[in-house]
C-alpha cells in the first residue's frame, strides 16, 4: 500500500493485488495495481476508489488513515466507472460515512442505484459540466461510454492537468521502484508493453471503435498527466501511452498487427506432430510468432498473442463431429472480443468422421469475423508425408500472405 502525491491537493492512493483471476476470469502472472486519487480543495472528492478483491475495502480505509483525511470533509464521490473493483468499497463507506454526494454520468446513476439503492444525491454530468471544490481545484468531466462500460467518463482537474483515467490507458503488472513511468527507462517500458497488451485485449478490446472516440477527445484537453484505475502514472509518456492506446485499438480489425499466433491442441499426438514441422517451418521463415497449446495456456493469453498478430494458424483435431473443445470456446472468447480480419489456416485430424470444419466456419460466421483464412486441410489418423507437405505448402502460403500485408 503506498501513497503518492502528484501536485498540491492531490493523492493517489495504490495497493498492488497478486494470485487473482481479474474478473474472474483473466489470469494475471505480474498482478495487477488497484488506483485511487483524493482531490483536496475546500470540499474533499474521492476519485475512483477500490475495494480488495475479497470485497473488503480494508485496504482503502487503511490508506485513508495513513493520509489522515478527515471523512467528515469528503463531499463527493467521483465515480467515473461503476465496475465492483472501483465502487466496492462504498457500501462499507456509508456505514462510517453516509453524508456525501455522487457525481457520475446518467449511465452510472442507473448503476449506482442498482448497486447502492437511491439515498444519496447524485449529480448527472456530461462533457460541459465541471465541480468546484474551491482553493482552485475545478474538475472536469469527458464522457467515454463503452470504455469499457456504458457509464464510463474520465475527470479532469483544470489546475494540475491530471485526467483521472478510470479504466483507459491502464496496464496489468505491479511496480515496486515507483508509480511514475518517469522513473523507467524506455527499455524497462519496453518489458512492460505484454502488461499493456494483455490488459488492453482481454478487458478494452471489444470496445475498440469507443476508444478511438475516447482518444480523439482526450486530443483538445492540456494533459500533464494520465492516472488510471491500474498500472502506472503516465507523466514523461502521456502522448506514448495514447498513441498505444490507439495502435492497439486499430489491431482490432488486424491492422498495425505482424507476426503468427499458432493455436493447437492436441488428444492423441497425431495433430502435435504436423504442429513440430509447422513450427520448425515458422523459425525458419524468420516471421515472428507466438505459439500457444489449448487448453493449457489461458484465454487471457491466447487474446493477446491473437490481438497483436496479423495471421492465425489453428491446429487441433475433430471430437465428436466438432471443433477440439478448449479450441472452440477460445475460437469463440476471441471471436467475442471482436479480433478481426485476420489471415488464418486451419489444419487438423481426424478420426472415424470429421466436423472441426464445420463449427469453425459456423462460430466464425455467427460473430462475424471476417477472417480470410488459406483453405484449411485435414487428415485421417496420422499425417503421412504428403500430407505434411501439404500443410506447411499452405503454411507457406500464409506466411508470405502475411509478410505482405505488413
Amino acid at each position: 500500500m503506498k501513497i503518492i502525491n502528484l501536485a498540491k491537493g492531490i493523492d493517489q492512493l495504490t495497493v498492488d493485488i497478486e494470485n487473482i483471476l481479474f474478473e474472474g476470469l483473466w489470469e494475471m502472472p505480474k498482478g495487477v495495481t488497484l488506483n485511487s486519487y483524493i482531490v483536496r480543495g475546500e470540499d474533499i472528492a474521492i476519485v475512483d476508489g477500490f475495494c480488495g478483491w475479497d470485497g473488503i475495502p480494508e485496504t482503502l480505509f487503511k490508506l485513508f488513515d495513513q493520509l489522515s483525511l478527515d471523512l467528515n470533509k469528503v463531499k463527493y464521490l467521483v465515480l467515473n466507472h461503476l465496475e465492483p473493483d472501483h465502487s466496492g468499497w462504498i457500501t462499507e463507506f456509508k456505514k462510517i460515512h453516509s453524508n456525501f454526494e455522487v457525481i457520475c454520468t446518467d449511465k452510472g446513476a442507473e448503476l449506482y442505484k442498482a448497486f447502492f439503492g437511491e439515498d444519496e444525491v447524485i449529480h448527472v454530468v456530461n462533457d460541459t459540466s465541471s465541480l468546484d471544490l474551491g482553493d482552485g481545484k475545478v474538475l472536469k468531466f469527458v464522457t467515454t461510454p463503452h470504455v469499457h462500460w456504458p457509464d464510463a467518463m474520465l475527470t479532469y482537474e483544470a489546475s494540475s492537468g491530471i485526467l483521472f483515467s478510470c479504466d483507459a490507458f491502464g496496464m496489468f503488472g505491479t511496480f515496486e521502484r515507483s508509480t511514475f513511468d518517469d522513473d523507467y527507462t524506455d527499455k524497462e517500458i519496453q518489458s512492460f508493453q505484454r502488461e499493456i497488451n494483455r490488459y488492453y485485449a482481454n478487458i478494452i478490446g471489444a470496445f475498440s471503435p469507443f476508444v478511438l472516440k475516447a482518444i480523439e477527445k482526450c486530443k483538445n484537453i492540456e494533459i500533464n498527466m494520465i492516472a488510471p484505475g491500474h498500472g502506472l502514472i503516465w507523466r514523461r509518456r502521456k502522448d506514448w501511452i495514447l498513441e498505444t492506446y490507439q495502435r492497439l485499438a486499430h489491431n482490432q480489425r488486424g491492422e498495425e498487427t505482424s507476426g503468427i499466433t499458432l493455436l493447437w491442441g492436441s488428444m492423441y499426438g497425431m495433430t502435435e506432430a504436423v504442429v513440430v514441422e509447422v513450427e520448425n517451418k515458422l523459425k525458419a521463415s524468420g516471421i515472428d510468432y507466438h505459439i500457444h497449446r489449448v487448453p493449457e495456456t489461458s484465454w487471457g493469453e491466447l487474446l493477446t498473442s491473437v490481438w497483436t498478430s496479423k495471421g492465425v494458424i489453428l491446429a487441433m483435431p475433430t471430437y465428436e463431429y466438432k471443433m477440439f473443445p478448449p479450441m472452440a470456446a477460445a475460437f469463440e472468447e476471441i471471436g467475442k472480443k471482436k479480433a478481426q480480419g485476420r489471415i488464418a489456416f486451419r489444419f487438423g485430424s481426424y478420426g472415424w468422421s470429421g466436423g472441426a470444419q464445420k463449427e469453425l466456419d459456423e462460430i466464425h460466421d455467427k460473430l462475424r469475423m471476417g477472417w480470410h483464412f488459406v483453405a484449411p486441410y485435414e487428415f485421417k489418423g496420422r499425417a503421412r508425408q504428403e500430407d505434411i507437405e501439404h500443410v506447411l505448402t499452405q503454411v507457406d502460403i500464409l506466411i508470405r500472405k502475411v509478410k505482405e500485408s505488413e
